[in-house]
């Protein structure tokens, strides 16, 4: 019975070690069961056994080994039949989940997440609404103010993308030092770029505005200066705390960045009412109310990663092979990044041509426009989330990632409608809340249609692109990005030169359009990474380092 135990414990053991390997492959140590070597306590007592009873006894064990060696076998296989049809039958369940289950998932998981983008933005059209009650021609500077402050803060979003890849696959592995690491490295990273933009902003803004503005709005350069250079002393603790908010989030962590982001978004409130307002220090006020509310949501998010075990003050010099693979990892989705932003950028460029009161307008339209267009950014979030799985996983199913994909398009589109209907109706029914002028409020609504087509469509356009970057096709949602940006550009130039600020907002309403076709298309083609077979054409090879 002992003997019979030690076997079956023994293959137990075994298969833990190698849970992929036959039992056929593997190799039962001598000592165990070898009859030439008994216990010492069974010599003992056994000097005088004869020749014919060791032989006995030395075949009798081998016959019970054998038994007990094709039981364990036996048990072994019967066990991974188990296992196969257990997880043979999850597939088939996952696979008959309906779309509207499917739906209520997705928004249980997007939910929480959603808070995260809304809190950025909200603080920008905080400043628009606080100040444009107090002057037109600071409501017309904040539009380049917040290019330099706002716009140039994309550039570095790779550092969010490396962040949350690179700890969330050193966590699958259980690796608690290479997520420190890693985490520790790109502080470093943050840290440094926030150095050099703060010098940035502080040697150049003011040369940057008036470069942006032109000499027919020379008038808004001082006040839009101003509130570059202090923004611009937020810029180290900007993008240290969008490692440690990216960190959190890779170890599906969104509560504490939230919390973070929130007590931000009260503070710049109520500093924005207090300096604006009270005190008096117009666009001044706003920027430091913005500065400090930064500053504060990087110190939280840094000590909710500590809570967590790890060192968020731990800085780490990169090696020139660590930079190469961020940079091999981040480099399209940033190239996709730079093309928005610079898209976004040219909108305002061409309104600063049409006077200040058109300035004004489109900044109270591309704020509200972009905190709108945040609520869809969960959506590629959630495919990023779920879709490697399906695409790439051992249970892996197209079919399931199209019914998914679905079920993100639907969500979208319901959503895309919504945010349309309630974002064109805040600057034309209430436009009071942004400024008391009366041309300007003009202005605001003679975009309102194409600003409606913009805005509709945006969110399934984050659900296309989300797929794609969760299924790795990275080279082509960059080159059709930089395609958009330079045909756009060319209808944005033919477009507002003719129609004005209509025409910027029309042109908007293409980009946005295209970008979705584009996207729908390449998901739809028999060459898809949601229909083709072959996945090694969508591997990005340099993420096996990660």
């Amino acid at each position: 019975m002992a003997l019979k135990l030690s076997s079956l414990s023994l293959h137990s053991s075994l298969r833990h070690q190698h849970p992929n390997s036959s039992h056929s492959n593997h190799r039962i140590p001598l000592r165990f069961f070898a009859p030439s070597l008994p216990p010492t306590s069974c010599l003992s007592g056994a000097a005088s056994v004869s020749t014919f009873h060791r032989t006995l006894f030395a075949v009798t064990v081998r016959a019970f080994q054998s038994q007990d060696e094709s039981k364990s076998s036996d048990v072994f296989e019967e066990e991974e039949k188990d296992e196969e049809i257990s997880r043979q039958g999850e597939k088939k369940e996952l696979a008959k989940q309906s779309i509207w289950s499917q739906i209520k998932e997705i928004v249980m998981f997007t939910g929480p997440a959603t808070g995260l983008w809304i809190c950025g933005p909200l603080m920008s059209l905080i400043d628009t609404a606080v100040i444009g009650q107090r002057s037109s021609i600071e409501l017309a500077a904040l539009g380049p103010a917040t290019v330099v402050c706002d716009y140039m803060s994309y550039v570095f979003m790779f550092l969010s993308i490396a962040t949350s890849n690179m700890v969330a696959t050193a966590l699958a592995k259980q690796d608690k030092e290479e997520v420190q690491h890693h985490i520790s490295v790109l502080l470093f990273i943050g840290l440094s770029c926030g150095v050099g933009m703060l010098l940035f902003s502080r040697l150049f803004g003011a040369s940057l505005i008036t470069a942006f503005t032109g000499p027919k709005n020379a008038h808004v350069v001082p006040a839009a200066s101003n509130y570059v250079k202090i923004r611009g002393l937020a810029w180290p603790a900007l993008l240290v705390g969008w490692v440690a908010q990216s960190a959190s989030l890779g170890m599906k962590d969104s509560l504490g960045p939230l919390k973070a982001l929130a007590a931000a978004t009260v503070i710049n409130f109520a500093g924005c009412i207090l300096l604006c307002t009270y005190l008096g220090y117009g666009i001044v006020g706003a920027a430091w109310a913005t500065m400090v509310a930064q500053v504060v949501a990087a110190y939280m998010m840094i000590q909710n990663l500590n809570m967590k075990g790890y060192n968020a003050l731990a800085f780490s010099i990169p090696t020139g092979k660590e930079i190469l693979m961020i940079l091999g990892l981040a480099a399209p989705v940033f190239l996709t990044l730079m093309s928005k932003v610079a898209f976004y950028a040219l909108l305002i460029y061409f309104a600063t041509s049409m006077g200040t009161h058109t300035m004004a307008a489109h900044q109270v339209m591309v704020q509200t426009y972009g905190m709108c267009t945040v609520w869809g950014e969960p959506l590629s979030q959630t495919a990023q989330s779920f879709m490697p799985e399906l695409i790439y996983g051992v249970n892996r199913s197209l079919s399931k990632a199209r019914l998914l994909l679905k079920s993100l398009v639907t969500i979208g589109a319901m959503l895309g409608l919504l945010l349309g209907i309630v974002g064109t109706s805040v600057p034309w029914l209430f436009p009071y809340v942004f400024t008391p002028d009366r041309m300007v409020i003009q202005e605001m609504h003679k975009v309102l249609i194409p600003y409606f087509i913009a805005l509709a469509i945006t969110p399934p356009t984050h659900s296309l692109e989300g797929t794609l970057l969760a299924g790795r096709d990275l080279k082509f949602i960059s080159l059709s990005m930089t395609g958009c940006f330079c045909v756009g550009t060319l209808v944005l130039w033919a477009l507002s030169s003719r129609f004005g600020l209509l025409g910027c907002w029309f042109s908007l309403a293409l980009f946005q359009w295209a970008r979705f076709s584009i996207a729908l298309r390449r998901l739809l083609s028999p060459k898809g990474i949601l229909y083709s077979e072959d996945t090694d054409q969508y591997k990005l090879r340099k993420l096996r380092t990660a």
